[in-house]
């Protein structure tokens, strides 16, 4: 048995989650907030009970340091060798990375150049690999990409129709992200079809704040919607999903604002909240819209139909499909989003049975028995997969 710790690295934050391998028995997680301030919060499960402090956390190091003697004092661990590997989730490896890799000098060097491609993210993804080598130097640790499981897409999936040289200069295309869930919940749906993931023509829907929807062909992403950047695709959240690229500048021009306040304005006032006015959190859209507020009940209508869209697109795309998943916060929770995407879908041999759908947070078939496309809920768990990567290609 070996102990993997999955670590997920933001620019103030840090969440983990310890396993127990091959098991896969989640014996902690947590999640360190504020780090740089002096009233960080450090929240930790113990023995199934959550104990939370308010401390200051100048920076990732210290919190690594923090969270390893955490683990020490509550006897989760008896001693850092315990832990044989560590993965880290990477927002963007570009090109480059077509699968998760083991870390060293020059892979890091080469995360830290792709921070063009991703300047919120992977700069803070390399501060927690390093803070974590600075405590344990000796540990094996592996990097697994959000991007990675979309680099199958061919390239009419994943060019955009500008010209060639911006795709050759500065790699302007589509990238995609979300792909560890993508992957996790397409090999999770094989298993639960009894076929192998080769044989299936899947769309798998990871609906959260951020939200993008992947054709998945034998096991292999084809195409997905999100983009360059994690802006494109469906509406979410507090992100426009795909708009006409002139209406930034028409925007620019009727505001005021810069080409940058337009971009920070489609990422974090666009959405769900920018059409409801009110809330980018679809509990409070949906409670609202069974109010009477029309403009909720509209950002649920834009919502659902910018996904429903796709999965006609992504089913004609691949000739048809096996099935359709649901995931993340709101594919796994909104029994009121799954009803409106699949509303519709009979013509293409989605036939769900209503009293099915009826569940939240679960793992569950939707489709009555004699649909030709079955409907999941499939809870992600990105966290297994990069526990199974590192010991994948850690040799652990």
């Amino acid at each position: 048995m070996s102990k993997i710790m999955a670590i997920n690295a933001g620019s103030s934050s840090l969440k983990f989650q310890l396993f127990e391998m091959p098991s896969e028995n989640v014996l902690t997680k947590g999640l360190v907030e504020r780090i740089g301030l002096n009233d960080a919060v450090f929240t930790i499960t113990v023995n199934g009970e959550k104990q939370t402090e308010v401390t200051e956390i100048p920076d990732h190091s210290v919190a690594v340091k923090i969270l390893v003697e955490k683990l020490l004092s509550t006897g989760i661990i008896k001693s850092y060798d315990e832990i044989t590997g560590i993965g880290h989730r990477v927002v963007h490896g570009g090109e480059r990375f077509n699968d998760s890799v083991l870390l060293t000098e020059e892979t890091i060097t080469e995360i830290e150049a792709l921070s063009d491609l991703a300047p919120l993210h992977n700069p803070a993804n390399v501060v927690g690999i390093k803070s974590f080598q600075e405590i344990l130097p000796n540990v094996p640790a592996v990097a697994v990409f959000d991007t990675a499981f979309h680099q199958t897409m061919p390239e009419q999936s994943y060019l955009y129709s500008l010209p060639y040289e911006y795709y050759e200069k500065y790699g302007i295309r589509k990238y995609g992200f979300h792909g560890t869930s993508h992957k996790y919940v397409s090999e999770r749906a094989a298993e639960l079809l009894g076929r192998p993931v080769e044989q299936l023509r899947l769309i798998s829907c990871h609906l959260g704040n951020g939200a993008s929807i992947a054709a998945i062909e034998g096991g292999k992403s084809i195409d997905t919607s999100m983009g360059f950047t994690p802006l494109a695709g469906v509406a979410m959240g507090t992100r426009s999903g795909n708009i006409d690229p002139a209406l930034i500048p028409y925007i620019m021009e009727k505001t005021g604002k810069t080409a940058e306040e337009v971009i920070s304005v489609l990422n974090k006032e666009s959405g769900m909240l920018g059409i409801s006015g009110f809330s980018s959190d679809l509990r409070d859209i949906e409670q609202s819209s069974e109010e009477g507020n029309e403009r909720a009940e509209l950002a649920l209508q834009v919502f659902a139909s910018r996904i429903h869209k796709y999965i006609g697109s992504y089913a004609a795309r691949m000739s048809g499909v096996d099935a359709i998943i649901f995931t993340a916060g709101i594919g796994e929770n909104s029994s009121e989003i799954r009803s409106r995407v699949l509303r519709g879908l009979e013509f293409m041999g989605v036939y769900w049975d209503p009293a099915l759908n009826n569940v939240r947070g679960e793992e569950a078939f939707l489709s009555y028995p004699h649909s030709p496309v079955k409907v999941f809920i499939i809870p992600t768990n990105e966290e297994v997969m990069i526990a199974r990567d590192v010991v994948r290609l850690a040799n652990i």
